[in-house]
């Protein structure tokens, strides 16, 4: 069961070939997250990934790892604080602010950390539903 204070915790990375595939699904081709020459001219220096790569591994952790399958994504907000790059260390931290068992749900803190440095590079708050495991 979800409980009120819970962390969970998943760290990940993407690669240059995982964000190519994003820019495919999406279309969304911005050639600072595509072209090295391009992103050397930006403040970036180098391609970033696209926030919203990012931001789909809590659809991942929601549905499948916490609080697991029969999760319903119900509301993100998203905020995106900095750049995040290829091959690096990130990790995820999912802290439950609040429980609603009449309605199944809980509100859950989203967090992005650069694993090197510990600065929060996405933050934000989602809404779940869970008749199962939110109870």
């Amino acid at each position: 069961m979800i409980e009120t204070g819970q962390v969970y915790t998943h760290d990940f990375q993407f690669s240059q070939d995982e964000v190519n595939r994003f820019a495919e699904v999406t279309g969304d081709k911005n050639p600072v997250h595509l072209d090295a020459a391009y992103a050397a001219g930006t403040m970036f220096k180098r391609p970033i990934m696209h926030g919203m790569l990012s931001a789909s591994l809590f659809s991942k952790v929601f549905g499948t790892l916490f609080p697991g399958e029969g999760t319903i994504y119900l509301k993100q907000s998203l905020s995106f604080l900095k750049p995040m790059y290829v091959d690096t260390a990130y990790e995820a931290v999912f802290t439950v602010k609040e429980v609603m068992k009449d309605k199944n749900r809980a509100v859950v803190e989203t967090l992005i950390k650069d694993k090197n440095t510990g600065n929060v590079c996405t933050s934000g708050e989602a809404t779940v539903l869970n008749v199962d495991k939110i109870k």
